[in-house]
């Protein structure tokens, strides 16, 4: 079934690639990887971005749940509207995703589970770049299966732009967004509030960003700097420890400051920037009776790295350094600190009148508890012509083991401070076609994991979850996307993944995470213009997972724009479907919600 679906997939790619122009130009976009510019045509792995205009008309009203229409990517919420959820990718853990905020590293040492909490709204981003793959060789640790960098930017000129909405269950949401400056030197001020009453008893919550970054132009580059504040405070009816758990609560807190540094000079480019990330979470199993259990863990990572690249007659040569330190202080994990030292070598270049294009490289690592580690990496593409190119990688990772997953202890887990760190071979090859108006990719993928981390217990009726190294989990799997735009105001786009996942675990143990990966998944989006000002998107998930089933999703967004307003209409969960995303958390019925933006021009 399987290889008639690829079959008819590529032929219809075929069929659509000669109904376009040839010689239609490929839409060039610049995908900024941690040395090397790289335009998308010419990149070597398989890349989504998802664009401002994408954005907008996107029946989405958070990071995650835009994530969530990228395909390979499962993302798992608890709640709504962004306020918990675990990112996983291709089968992966949701420790095994690298997140960025405009470069910066923003995962949590404690756990993966606070990867999310960025101090920045959906409204505010200006495009999301995502590497689906392993990419530990230029990022580092938890580059395991992919990475997603998150991207804002200041514009020139004088501007204000408010915003508001409201929606069932008592949810009303505010925004504020003022831009100053010119070419020279400009700034960006963004404030965001959203608070709702939830969609069952103790699922309420307030969220709070607030987000500033300038860029100074300099000669042949700039000075960036940006520092934000997230606070997110929930009632976690059923999150964590288990569904009879209704009175838990979550009070969460980010911080970033860091200045980035960027300049050419002639052949040579230089990046480079120094970080801080503050992370608090506070957590009590019963919010009215807070005695009963409290966790506090206060986390800051503190680092810096300089990257460089060079051009010169056998290609580009890539060579960077980060240093890191890693810090948490907690009533339950104890007070724990790692030292991390990283160094990064890649080398670009090209054959066959640049058609074959080649990266190899390779990072190393030092953990100061745990040790050395190497990352090799190989890219190869050949771009047939402007429009066709084939594509492969292989690479190797690792994972060191969280905070949580070493020091928790709970009535429910067990951490384990003997666990070693896992590690995977990955692989892909692909075939891409695009021009203005389509882009088309089918790729096979694997990835075989070895001394992998899940939460086990001997039995169902087991009381305790413990952290164990389980051995080995395979991964294979097929993704087919389709963007195409048939008219000026007709576009669709659809996706499938099929993941294989083998999980030779021993037979007396039960997984906590594994089985709950996905294995079909089906996306798709129907977007329509119509009486010049009105846009309509529809979006439609169909997600199958290995234990918990599968269930059928139908988002719609209709909005208005005009000059420098805006309203929308959304409505979430269409068909009112029930459903569970991870842990067996009730997801929230159909959600109604309208909001308006206006933007003011101050001259």
């Amino acid at each position: 079934m399987m290889k008639k679906l690829g079959v008819v997939f590529f032929l219809g790619i075929v069929a659509l690639a000669e109904a376009q122009e040839k010689t239609a130009d490929i839409e060039t976009i610049e995908f900024q990887g941690k040395f090397i510019a790289t335009p998308y045509k010419n990149a070597n792995q398989n890349i989504t971005v998802i664009s401002k205009e994408d954005i907008i008309k996107s029946p989405a009203k958070s990071i995650d749940e835009i994530l969530q229409q990228v395909p390979g990517m499962d993302i798992r919420r608890r709640g709504a509207n962004g306020v918990q959820s675990d990112i996983t990718f291709r089968g992966s853990s949701f420790e095994q995703v690298l997140l960025l905020l405009n470069g910066i590293r923003m995962n949590d040492s404690q756990t993966g589970h606070n990867s999310l909490n960025v101090p920045v709204d959906l409204e505010d981003v200006e495009r999301i770049e995502i590497i689906k793959g392993p990419a530990a060789r230029r990022f580092g640790q938890n580059a395991y299966a992919g990475v997603i960098n998150i991207i804002t930017k200041t514009n020139p000129g004088k501007r204000v732009k408010i915003s508001a909405e409201g929606g069932d269950f008592e949810t009303y949401g505010f925004g504020f967004n003022a831009q100053l400056g010119n070419e020279k030197f400009s700034n960006s001020l963004q404030a965001n509030s959203a608070t709702s009453q939830g969609y069952m008893h103790n699922t309420d919550y307030e969220i709070r960003n607030v987000f500033y970054q300038n860029k100074l132009s300099i000669k042949d580059g700039d000075i960036r700097l940006q520092a934000g504040f997230s606070e997110k405070k929930f009632g976690a009816n059923g999150f964590y420890a288990s569904k009879n758990a209704t009175e838990q609560y979550e009070e969460l807190q980010a911080s970033i400051v860091s200045i980035a540094h960027q300049q050419t000079f002639g052949k040579l480019r230089l990046n480079s920037n120094v970080y801080w990330r503050r992370g608090q979470d506070m957590y009590l199993y019963d919010r009215q009776r807070p005695e009963i259990y409290r966790n506090m863990h206060i986390g800051n990572n503190v680092g810096g790295e300089v990257n460089s690249s060079y051009s010169w007659g056998l290609g580009t040569t890539g060579v960077g350094v980060e240093l890191r330190k890693e810090l948490l202080a907690s009533n339950n994990l104890g007070s724990r600190n790692r030292f991390v030292s990283q160094v990064f070598l890649e080398h670009h270049f090209s054959l066959l009148e640049k058609k074959l294009n080649i990266t190899p490289g390779v990072s190393w690592a030092n953990y100061s508890k745990e040790g050395n580690f190497f990352y090799p990496g190989l890219d190869v593409g050949y771009n047939f012509n402007a429009n066709n190119k084939v594509y492969g990688n292989i690479a190797r990772v690792h994972r060191v083991p969280t905070f949580t997953d070493l020091y928790y202890v709970s009535k429910t887990e067990q951490g384990n401070p003997d666990l070693i760190p896992e590690n995977a071979i990955s692989t892909e090859i692909g075939y891409q076609y695009q021009n203005k108006g389509l882009l088309a990719k089918i790729s096979g993928f694997m990835r075989n994991s070895r001394n992998s981390i899940d939460w086990v217990k001997k039995t169902l009726d087991d009381p305790i979850w413990y952290a164990q190294n389980v051995g080995e989990i395979d991964t294979k799997g097929i993704e087919l996307e389709l963007n195409h735009r048939v008219l000026s105001w007709l576009k669709y786009s659809a996706g499938y993944t099929y993941l294989d996942t083998q999980f030779k675990k021993p037979n007396d143990l039960v997984s906590r995470y594994v089985l709950d990966n996905l294995k079909h998944q089906f996306i798709a989006k129907l977007e329509t213009r119509f009486l010049k000002y009105f846009t309509n998107e529809l979006v439609y998930r169909y997600n199958d997972r290995v234990n918990l089933g599968s269930y059928n999703l139908l988002d719609e967004k209709l909005s208005f724009v005009k000059n420098d307003f805006s309203v929308y209409v959304l409505v979430n969960n269409v068909t009112n479907t029930h459903y569970t995303e991870t842990f067996g958390v009730q997801m929230p019925n159909r959600w109604f919600h309208i909001g308006f933006s206006y933007n003011i021009n101050i001259k």
